[in-house]
């Protein structure tokens, strides 16, 4: 069914409701009109990184992780996976007349945020703190979750629109103030990209104004929306419009406020505002045509679903048998080693089980399922830790000791006992350990939505970049042991581990690596895979915060590896192999670069290319080199192979302060690497990137 003829069959469906049942299809739960055929609709359901919160499904790793892997096209097969479990679950469960929340094909993902301040606690959801890598990224999730039937296998909705990127605890009434120059180059770049190139079904606004407007009712975003060509619907953020007189004070009552959104274009209510909608009408705040108008468009993306009408959808007879199934899982455990993160090796890795010894496994995150699922999660029939990954795969070859060493943020484990009450066993362990493989991090308590985490002070963001203290102290006296020391990190977000860095041999970012990523992260440490894994945000040394700009502060200047002037502890694009790939040559031939890539080592890998390009003269340019292409590769040992890379478009424009994109200088720097062509990166890896000057 096309986009028209499903306009056409939503606008004769909706000419037959009363204006009150056309109401009710504006809030999420949407109300049956059984007399026209037409069953009740919850349009709220995640797909963030698998089916979330709707029972059974395939865990995927967090998204962060998943932009880890640089990798759009296995990124869109994740997505194209993810809607067939969610048509499955569908499928099966609306016959059993089940239509509650988490169980539609209205998927709000995904977030293409920009993870702009470490600081963030919804950073993991996001694909990382670069627009491009976002662009590319979300356009690839969005395909995938839509699919290319005549109908849509389910809707895609870009969120948050816009700006929204912290801190949690002011969303609901914080003005995020954002020049143009920095919507256009960083905050819009995404949403455009998944509007106008990936045909994104719907559009969440966020819970903040934003240049003074509240962004689920902005003239200025809707207009934006509107020049792109979006033809979908807009939905707000959950309980937004509450906020307009709760807490923005743009209005004084519900009426007031389910008007203003619903005038402005917000089409759809998550929450309980447009409750009030009959009452704005009878007030003379809205009209029948407000109304008709958004509920033709919500309609119409149930046309397109193929959920209503008797033309049904190809997609009807997906079985439920499908959901978590081998394939599936086997693409989790993928997905887990393509984005875990090689941050150091002094070459003890990879572990050799035949000569490693015994192995201590200590840390509160070696045997916590928590901290394999991030936030927005399924749930996963059956969960690996890194623990269990590392005792399935040395079983009988290595005795396997265990100490959880700490609490994940409190001062001792056991309440009644003595502070650090597992420091001793810890040391015990690491002491009696040939090799020790300290497992730390945080989990969705520690980061996340506000609401959502028990860390309710600072409401899922961070106060600042270290590990929590408990942690710091474990890490401290395990590494005073001085026998050789693998440090597992699991986090959705930049930590400082400057001291990790300093004294351990080894360390592996695993982000928040989905129900099977014990087994991947195992399987990584004892070189049955090679890392490969390159960081989508810039690690930084907490002093960092300090030469930021505040947190409320939405300028970019001084943020991410676009402005960032100082060093960084990991930069953004870094990220080690077991191989020893190197650049041979650049290329370019219109608008296109080609890459001689050689694998020197003896171990196959994956690995990263990855472009940069730098405006030597435009002083409208960022102050470092930007991404404008990357392609995830595979290369045998020895083998040598020549890439193709489309370089972004863009890449040959900046944006001036007025927030046009207009032409660069006609000279500029193109970089070819494994990683951004900076100091930091050549001091981690030993390499430089290659250099080509374009001068048009």
């Amino acid at each position: 069914m096309t986009r028209e003829q499903a306009k056409k069959a939503a606008e004769e469906l909706v000419s037959r409701m009363t204006l009150e049942e056309r109401a009710g299809q504006l809030r999420f739960d949407a109300d049956a009109v059984e007399r026209l055929g037409v069953p009740a609709y919850n349009w709220w359901n995640e797909a963030l990184h698998g089916v979330a919160r709707g029972g059974t499904a395939t865990v995927f790793p967090q998204a962060i992780g998943m932009a880890a892997m640089f990798d759009d096209e296995f990124l869109e097969k994740i997505a194209d996976t993810i809607s067939t479990e969610a048509r499955a679950k569908y499928n099966a469960l609306s016959s059993e007349g089940d239509r509650d929340i988490y169980h539609g094909l209205t998927m709000w993902s995904p977030n293409v945020n920009i993870f702009r301040d470490p600081r963030w606690g919804r950073g993991h959801e996001t694909y990382g703190e670069d627009p491009y890598l976002t662009s590319r990224l979300g356009k690839a999730f969005v395909r995938g979750l839509q699919g290319n039937g005549e109908t849509l296998k389910t809707a895609a909705c870009a969120k948050h629109f816009a700006v929204h990127s912290g801190p949690e605890a002011l969303r609901h009434h914080f003005d995020a103030v954002a020049s143009p120059k920095d919507m256009t180059e960083t905050y819009l770049p995404a949403f455009q990209a998944l509007v106008s190139e990936a045909g994104v079904e719907a559009v969440m606004g966020a819970y903040n104004r934003t240049n003074g407007e509240p962004c689920c009712a902005s003239p200025s975003l809707m207009k934006l929306l509107e020049d792109w060509g979006f033809e979908g619907h807009f939905v707000s953020d959950c309980w937004a419009i509450r906020d307009f007189h709760e807490s923005h004070k743009v209005t004084s009552t519900p009426t007031e406020s389910a008007a203003m959104a619903l005038k402005a274009g917000c089409d759809l209510n998550c929450g309980c505002t447009y409750q009030h909608i009959m009452e704005a009408y009878d007030e003379g705040k809205i009209t029948e045509e407000d109304i008709t108008r958004s509920a033709v468009k919500v309609m119409t993306t149930r046309f397109l679903l193929g959920t209503l009408g008797d033309e049904g959808s190809e997609y009807d007879t997906i079985p439920y048998e499908v959901v978590e199934c081998k394939a599936h899982q086997k693409m989790a455990y993928s997905a887990a080693l393509k984005s875990c993160v090689l941050l150091k090796n002094n070459g003890t890795l990879p572990l050799d089980p035949n000569k490693c010894g015994t192995i201590g496994v200590i840390g509160p995150n070696a045997n916590s399922r928590s901290s394999l699922i991030g936030n927005y999660h399924g749930t996963a029939s059956r969960y690996v830790t890194v623990l269990e990954g590392i005792q399935d795969l040395t079983d009988g070859t290595n005795r396997v000791l265990y100490s959880q060493g700490s609490d994940l943020y409190r001062d001792c484990v056991e309440p009644l006992a003595m502070v650090d009450d597992r420091i001793a066993e810890a040391v015990a362990v690491a002491k009696r350990s040939d090799t020790v493989i300290l497992v730390l991090g945080l989990d969705e308590t520690l980061e996340g939505e506000e609401g959502d985490t028990g860390n309710s002070y600072y409401s899922g963001d961070k106060e600042n970049l270290l590990l929590p203290e408990s942690q710091q102290v474990l890490l401290h006296k395990v590494l005073e042991v001085g026998k050789p020391t693998v440090v597992v990190l699991m986090v959705g977000s930049a930590i400082d581990l400057t001291e990790a860095e300093e004294k351990a041999d080894g360390i592996l970012l695993s982000w928040y690596p989905g129900a099977l990523g014990g087994k991947a992260v195992a399987d990584l440490l004892f070189g049955k895979e090679s890392p490969s894994g390159k960081l989508p945000v810039t690690f930084y040394r907490n002093e960092a915060l300090e030469e930021m700009p505040d947190f409320t502060d939405y300028s970019m200047q001084g943020r991410t590896y676009s402005y960032y002037q100082g060093t960084p502890l990991y930069p953004f694009g870094y990220g080690l192999t077991y191989g020893n790939c190197s650049i041979r040559d650049l290329r370019i031939d219109d608008k296109f670069a080609y890459v001689k890539v050689k694998n020197d080592g003896d171990v196959e890998t994956d690995e990263v290319v990855e472009l940069y390009i730098h405006d030597e003269d435009s002083p409208d340019a960022p102050p470092n080199p930007v991404l404008c292409g990357f392609k995830r590769i595979r290369l045998k040992a020895d083998e040598a192979a020549e890439i193709p890379l489309p370089i972004d478009p863009n890449a040959f424009t900046v944006v001036d302060d007025q927030g046009s994109r207009i032409p660069g200088s006609g000279k500029w720097k193109l970089f070819a690497g494994f990683g951004a062509p900076d100091r930091r990166t050549e001091e981690l890896t030993g390499r430089k990137s290659v250099c080509k000057l374009i001068n048009e």
